[in-house]
């Protein structure tokens, strides 16, 4: 049974294990002041380009999310975020436990846009409301879509004339910025967004997640907040470790790239059987659409979800590829795709 349910199924690439084992022993400085870590953040600072911003690493997204809004936000401030996004969806009302409405946007491709934060702030006027303060959107999207650099920029540009702080999720950063339709670089995002951060779980590290914060508004007091939200780890070196092991080269890259060949590889083998997708997805997660006989053959020796409902004889399933999926396990599934559905015919 081979699994494309997610991107994290794997542990981590060998060489950060390699760099893991080497440290091992070694005695580190606690909660995030280990030599490790300091030389990931200045790694990160260079391929951003920008000298002026704080890194803080996490564990993992949810953790990221929930420090890093809750610490942005006063207690009447809420969240504009699409209605697919992962604080609504995926994290147990985490956001909305510490006090912090999110505003959910309709949309149909997984995307926000400023028609759409507009909508949020002309029906939220005055103090007997929640006041919409921050937007959250993520890249890709939860959907697979990705934001183009054009899109990214007049988001930014409304968020700064209301007075909004812009948000990125990026957990699956590295996929969406190596999608074959991408035009944005790391760079872009530290001039465009108020705050964002660079996944590591879902791209080759065991865990972990680094919060790039470029507004100064932002900055002040993080860690008492990630303390408070048991965010900061003794063993901080162990996050460090990996961070610098994916960023020293390309690594990060290329294990994105990876996902994504491996992802293109089945999106090509589907369209030439005639699927159609649920969504259009550039990067690791594909959503086709397919006949419920067939995928009750393929998860006879795959697992995957089953996103949703199409008719009464069609669901869209999610795949997922990852920095670790093999080539060989791709083609079997493309094999075994195509042998069900002659077997069907015949």
């Amino acid at each position: 049974m081979y699994s494309f349910k997610n991107d994290y199924s794997e542990g981590a690439h060998p060489r950060i294990l390699n760099a893991l084992v080497d440290a091992n022993l070694e005695q580190s400085e606690g909660y995030g002041q280990d030599r490790y870590t300091k030389k990931a953040v200045e790694l990160l600072k260079q391929k951003i380009g920008l000298c002026d911003i704080d890194i803080h690493l996490f564990s993992g997204g949810t953790q990221t999310n929930l420090t890093a809004l809750s610490a942005f936000l006063r207690p009447h401030e809420a969240i504009i975020a699409p209605n697919t996004g992962h604080i609504l969806v995926h994290e147990t009302g985490a956001i909305e436990a510490t006090g912090h409405k999110i505003i959910s946007i309709e949309v149909g491709n997984g995307k926000i846009n400023t028609t759409d934060i507009k909508v949020a702030l002309d029906t939220h006027i005055d103090e007997h409301m929640v006041k919409p303060k921050l937007v959250y959107i993520s890249n890709p999207t939860e959907i697979g879509s990705i934001y183009t650099k054009s899109e990214l920029e007049q988001i930014s540009r409304f968020c700064k004339q209301k007075n909004l702080y812009l948000y990125i999720d990026g957990a699956r950063l590295g996929s969406a910025l190596c999608s074959e339709e991408n035009d944005l670089q790391l760079s872009d995002l530290g001039v465009l967004a108020d705050a964002f951060y660079i996944g590591g779980t879902k791209n080759g590290a065991l865990l972990g997640e680094a919060l790039v914060i470029c507004s100064d508004l932002l900055k002040e007091d993080f860690r008492f907040h990630m303390k408070q939200k048991g965010a900061l780890m003794a063993k901080g070196s162990i996050l460090g470790i990996q961070f610098q092991e994916l960023f020293r080269d390309n690594l990060y890259f290329v294990l994105a790239k990876h996902a994504n060949a491996m992802a293109n590889l089945l999106k090509n083998a589907l369209s030439n059987e005639g699927y159609q997708f649920l969504t259009h997805s550039p990067t690791n997660q594909l959503f086709p659409v397919l006949p419920n006989w067939l995928i009750e053959k393929l998860q006879e020796k795959y697992s995957f979800y089953i996103w949703t409902d199409v008719d009464a004889e069609h669901s869209a399933i999610r795949l997922v590829t990852s920095w670790a999926t093999k080539e060989a396990a791709v083609f079997a599934f493309i094999k075994d795709l195509k042998l069900y559905i002659t077997s069907r015919v015949c």
